[in-house]
Formats: C-alpha cells, structure tokens, sequence
C-alpha cells in the first residue's frame, strides 16, 4: 500500500490561527493508492456524538493546529443491525467492533496524481441508503473507485465523497423536548454538517466546495429530498445538484411511525418514571445516560411488530419547525425549498423484493396497501373530482396486464415465501413502486421544474441481481430490482462476482456500466448526464438524455420524434429499449405507456391522497 500525504494549509496569513479542523490548520492527512485512485478514510467531520452529544445537532471539532489525521484505514459505523445485511445485496460486514457513537466520518477518493494546489474537481457526496437503519460508507457495492477512473476517462473528472450519519433512534428520536431543543432530524442535521465540511474542506483534495453534487439510494434518495427542503429553503444550499435513486420522499413522515417506535423505546428502558410524558425532558435525560449497547438493544427489540407496519422503515425524518419546518408536500406546493438541479429515477421492478410474495388475490393486496397505509381506508377514500378509492384504483392496474414468468416450486428459504409468485403479487408490487418510488419523485420533479431549475428523469432496466437473489432465496422472477443500478453507476461488477453467487455479465452489461457510471459523473461535473465532456473528447455516456420536461428555447428534438410541452420524459437505462421517452402520448412506446404513469400520479399526487398518506 503506497502512503500518501496531504497537509491542509492554513487558509491566509491574515487570518487568526484556527482553531476548528474545517478552518484548515496545517493538518496532515495520511490516506493510500488503490486501483490507480488515492483514498482518505474515515476522516472525522462533527463530534463524537454519544453522551451529552447524543441526539444533539453535529458539534463542530476542535483540531489541534499541525494534527495528523490517519486516513489509510475505516473509520467506525454508526450503531446498527450487526452482521450482513440484504437489500437485496448490499454486503455491510459491520462487526460489534467496527460500530460506535463516534461515527461522524466520511471518505475521499479523488483521482490518483492530481494536484490539490492546482485542480478544482466538482465533487459527488453519497448518502447512504438502508431504511435510516443500517449502513455505512464501506459498503463494497458503493466502492467509487470505478466510478472516479471512469469520470476522468470521460474528460469529466470528479472526486467522491462518502459519510456516515447517524440511523435509526440515535439519528431520528422524536420528542418535543428535542424539538425545543432543534435535536429531531439529528441524521439529517449530520448530513447537512458533513456537505458543510466538504463544501468548506474539499478544497485540500483538489475538490471544488461550489461543485457538489449529493446523491443517494432508497433512504438515502429520501435523505436528498430533505435536503432540498432543509429549512424551508431559508437557508442556502451548501450544494448544487443532487440525484435521487429509488425514493425522494416516503408516506409516513407526518404519521406516528416514529412517535409509535420511540415510545416503545422509552417503555423498554423504563425512562418513563411515574408514566411521565415521552416529551420531557426528563425522559431525553434519562436516555442520554444509558450506554449505547443499551438503547441499541432497546431500538432493535423494539423494530419489529405492530411498529413496523411500514415496511420496515419506522424511523423516519419528522416535521420539527426547524430543519423541517412543515410537511414536505406543503414546502413542495408553496415552492419552499432550495435551488439546485435534480436527476430522479427508480428501478423497473423495484419494490418487489419488499412485496409479500405470499400475496395470491385482491384481498391479499387490500390488506397489504392497508398496511403500507394505515390512514387510507380502502374501501372510504374519495377525493373531491374522482370517484377511485383504493379497490377502485386498483382498476387502474388490470390484473390481466401482470402476467408472472413462469415459475417453480419455492423451498422454504424465508417464511413469506410459499410458492411462485402470480398475477396479483406483480399488481401489488406495481402499485407500491408507483405510490413510493415514480409518483412522489414525479411530483418533486415538477416543482423544482416550476422555479426554473433543470430536472433529469430516468427508469433503471437492467440488473445482474435476478439470478442471484434466486440462488439465495429460491425466488425467479424479481426482476430490476432495488439497488440493480449500482453495478453499473460504480462500475463494481466484479463485486458481485462472490460467495459462489450466480455471476454471468454479458457485454451489454460491461458496456453499460460504462455508460452509466459516465453519465453520474457527468452530471456532476456538468449538470447534463449526456454532454459533460469536452466538445474534442467522444462522450461514452447515456447519449440524448434530455430533461424531463420542455422549455422554451432548448432542444425540442432526439433521435426518434419531437419533445412536446406538457409531457414527462423519462430515460430508460439499459434493457431492450434504451433512450428518451415520454411517459404518454403518441411519441411513447408500450413498455412506457402502458405503465399509465400520468394517470396514476395523478391519483396519487392529489393533496388528498398525499394527506392521507402522510407526507
């Protein structure tokens, strides 16, 4: 391993000699050469935050002038699950070791032989995803290696950045003694904390702090929706763009999912002397004292049962008057949020891995969009101008149009699992993907659209997943599923290729890996996923990819017929059908148009339904 050295030079002669780690005090930065990039792990931005730091918003550090910070091994994850986690493959091997409070760290990988006295990289910052629950900036399928070479091939270079935050009931406790003391959203306000660090501190990598791009999967897509709304837009974005992939926002914020997990949480710990309120502060001291195995233990006893309604995602971002400062639909509506340019997309089948695969008719299907949603009443919902509640919205989606592969006989690896998957689970998984994944994103899309910022929309078709997740769970038939795109937007297909799994790469599937993982960085570096590189260098990205929505005066054509105003356009990546298509419309294609995506967000989009939902 070659070790390298990066010292941070104090920023003028002019300036008092600092004494906080962003201010850039002659700190030295030990980090190493892998795979033809240099990388600097587990650099701390914020406090410890265990003890009286707990739930608190990230405290600044106070570095020593000239202190050398050890960048050549992990830094710690933030209390979680142990062990391996699937979603459906993403590998975490956290240990009982590698967790801890102090977690408030983030990695570097830049390109290998640059300057920081000279270069000027955009920089992308990943959030992870894992429900708020679980995950970590080791993970090997985010592995940004590929990613970084591939982006200076491009002639689009970028450095990539990965943090931690805080999860579950250390990063999302709910109580109205935390509010009075801004301390809900402590996950978010990490997040926040650490693009302030990059935005302040890239600079001594060679990155540029007024070219970052935030980019995150499932909750962390979530995570970059908030971020966007972060302070009702009353506070400057320390960011540019971000790309939200496989979720922007969830039902369930303005519910009782959280309030639900964290009084069961406080039961457990008996910090609720004399039944007091969950809301003193009391009971937040009480909890501070505790040991984090402790309150650990307490969350995840806790996680599973009449809590865990929502598909497993109970801690969830909360509307505090602070960083949140009301619901995320009424900031969308009211156009109170930040300016930056947006990318959203999901994975065709994304949600079917999360689906009941024991579900066999409608029934089946009410009683699980019943549990998804517990605020709307199947068979009561009716919003003013349409006559659809949930049975009649199902008639939206024709049983006839799902008609599952042809299966076999499913062995007992899991105990949802029963026999091959029909008709209906396919309907159920439509409705669900369309509700948490399409419509929401849509409906975000088009209000960043509105305040004149350039949105990017895209639909994930390709995965190297399907025979895997067969080998491990005996299930055929999942499709593109949730995290399918990571193979190729980090160029890792090789991580894949492990534990005897199933792992047969075509061309097509190398070849868009180079495509793909092109068109992030190029977004980054350019705000355009298509034509990031130098007008003398061939892009070898997703080519024609156009906004989502026509304005006046920009390219009104691609290769196959004319953008029109009005419509929605959406690149399919990968699969038989790649390129630009609206989501209706004469100019569209039947794998696109018969998703009916216009006609059912519009359902879903409807403040009623966004009520009821929770969000």
């Amino acid at each position: 391993m070659k070790l390298l050295v990066l010292v941070a030079l104090a920023v003028a002669a002019t300036i008092a000699a600092p004494t906080t780690y962003h201010d850039g005090a002659g700190i030295t930065y030990q980090g190493f050469a892998r795979n033809g990039v240099e990388v600097f792990l587990g650099i701390p931005y914020a406090q410890d935050t265990g003890g009286k730091n707990r739930f608190k918003p990230p405290q600044p550090l106070q570095a020593t002038p000239g202190a050398v910070v050890d960048a050549t091994k992990p830094g710690q994850a933030c209390p979680q699950q142990l062990g391996q986690w699937y979603a459906p493959l993403t590998l975490l091997n956290v240990t009982k070791e590698s967790i801890s409070e102090n977690c408030l760290n983030l990695n570097i990988v830049r390109p290998a032989n640059s300057s920081y006295k000279t270069s000027s990289y955009p920089v992308m910052v990943w959030i992870h995803g894992g429900s708020f629950w679980v995950g970590s900036n080791m993970e090997p399928t985010h592995e940004p290696d590929a990613l970084v070479l591939n982006s200076v091939d491009e002639g689009t270079p970028i450095i990539h950045v990965a943090i931690n935050y805080r999860l579950g009931f250390f990063g999302f406790a709910k109580s109205g003694a935390l509010r009075q003391e801004h301390s809900e959203n402590a996950g978010l306000r990490d997040q926040r904390a650490a693009i302030e660090w990059v935005r302040d501190n890239i600079r001594y990598f060679g990155g540029n702090g007024n070219k970052i791009t935030i980019h995150g999967q499932s909750s962390g897509g979530l995570a970059v929706g908030m971020q966007l709304l972060a302070y009702g837009g009353e506070k400057e974005l320390p960011y540019q763009r971000g790309i939200c992939q496989s979720q922007a926002l969830e039902p369930g914020i303005t519910g009782n999912f959280t309030r639900d997990a964290m009084v069961k949480v406080i039961e457990y710990t008996k910090c609720n002397p004399g039944n007091s309120s969950t809301d003193s502060p009391e009971v937040i001291a009480c909890l501070r004292s505790k040991d984090t195995q402790t309150l650990y233990d307490a969350s995840a006893a806790t996680y599973t049962g009449d809590i865990a309604h929502n598909i497993g995602d109970i801690w969830l971002p909360s509307v505090d008057g602070d960083f949140l400062p009301d619901a995320p639909s009424k900031l969308i509506a009211e156009g109170r949020f930040g300016n930056a340019s947006y990318m959203f997309g999901w994975a065709q089948d994304d949600v079917n891995f999360f689906t009941d695969t024991d579900i066999r008719n409608e029934n089946d299907t009410l009683h699980f969009l019943e549990s998804y949603l517990p605020n709307v009443d199947p068979y009561a919902l009716t919003i003013p101008g349409k006559d659809q509640n949930v049975r009649e919205y199902l008639s939206l989606y024709p049983i006839e149009d799902f008609i599952p592969p042809s299966g076999t006989p499913i062995p007992f690896l899991r105990t949802i699992i029963g026999t091959s998957l029909t008709s209906e689970f396919y309907r159920t998984a439509r409705v669900f993907r369309d509700i948490l994944m399409v419509c929401e994103p849509i409906l975000l899309a088009k209000a960043i659209n509105k305040k004149g910022k350039r949105v990017y929309m895209y639909s994930f078709n390709q995965t190297l997943l399907d025979p895997i997740i067969e080998s491990l769970y005996g299930i055929k038939g999942m499709g593109v599923v949730h995290t399918s795109e990571f193979a190729y937007i980090y160029g890792n297909l090789s991580h894949y290729n492990v534990s005897g799994y199933p792992f047969n790469p075509t061309k097509a599937d190398y070849d868009l890996a180079q495509r793909a993982s092109r068109s992030w960085a190029s977004f980054a570096f350019s705000g355009d996923p298509s034509h990031g590189a130098p007008a003398w260098h061939p892009s070898k990205t997703l080519q024609e990819w156009l906004p989502a929505f026509w304005k006046f005066g920009e390219l009104n054509t691609y290769d196959h017929a004319p953008r029109r105003p009005g419509h929605t356009y959406v690149y399919s990546i990968g699969g038989p059908y790649e390129g630009l298509w609206p989501l209706d419309g004469p100019e569209s294609i039947e794998p696109v148009s018969s998703q009916a995506l216009e006609e059912r967000c519009a359902f879903y989009n409807d403040p009623e339904f966004i009520k009821r939902a929770g969000f």
